[in-house]
């Protein structure tokens, strides 16, 4: 089943995948208060790829019926396009040819466009690094979950150009990073 939610007067498609109820983009609501960035600094990207929040408040900005995914709702969503899709897994926290199927049909860089099979719609959003850098354009995209794994990490799920995966990561970047945000249904 489609359908739409508002949130300060722009409308999300939300999309059911498996048992589950996602936003078809990433959240594009600027806060009151917390860290929040436009890519590459500039208002204009909002609309195309949402903001990146960093981990604390991108716990805070899901409307109402809808939370930051847990790292188990993520790998939930992984789950269930490698089991519809007949994909074998090799390892637990990464999902090959998973990253193919929930991208967006352009705008990845080196010819790494994805097939949105699952209505996703994955852009490459990109990162904000701490030190106030974002990553290359086209390149990549993060999403927080919002399990803590201690005091300056989270997990998140990723995926880039170079290859078709969908993974679980936790390395490089702290809390204080900026990352994309889909909510998902309660």
């Amino acid at each position: 089943m489609l359908f739409f939610i508002k949130l300060d007067g722009k409308t999300y498609k939300t999309i059911e995948i498996g048992n589950q109820t996602w936003m078809a983009e990433n959240l594009a609501y600027k806060p009151s208060i917390g860290s929040y960035w436009a890519l590459d600094n500039e208002q204009s990207n909002v609309a195309k790829y949402g903001y990146l929040y960093d981990w604390k408040t991108s716990k805070k900005v899901c409307p109402v019926g809808f939370h930051l995914p847990s790292d188990d709702e993520w790998k939930q969503l992984a789950t269930h396009i490698s089991k519809v899709e007949n994909i074998v897994q090799e390892r637990d926290y990464t999902f090959e040819i998973v990253g193919k199927l929930l991208k967006s049909k352009s705008g990845w860089k080196n010819e790494c466009n994805g097939t949105d099979k699952f209505g996703f719609s994955a852009l490459p959003s990109n990162i904000r690094l701490r030190n106030g850098a974002f990553g290359s354009d086209g390149d990549i995209n993060s999403w927080w979950s919002s399990t803590s794994k201690n005091n300056r990490r989270a997990w998140y799920w990723y995926f880039g150009n170079s290859d078709d995966d969908f993974c679980r990561m936790n390395l490089i970047f702290t809390k204080k990073a900026g990352f994309s945000v889909r909510c998902i249904a309660d």
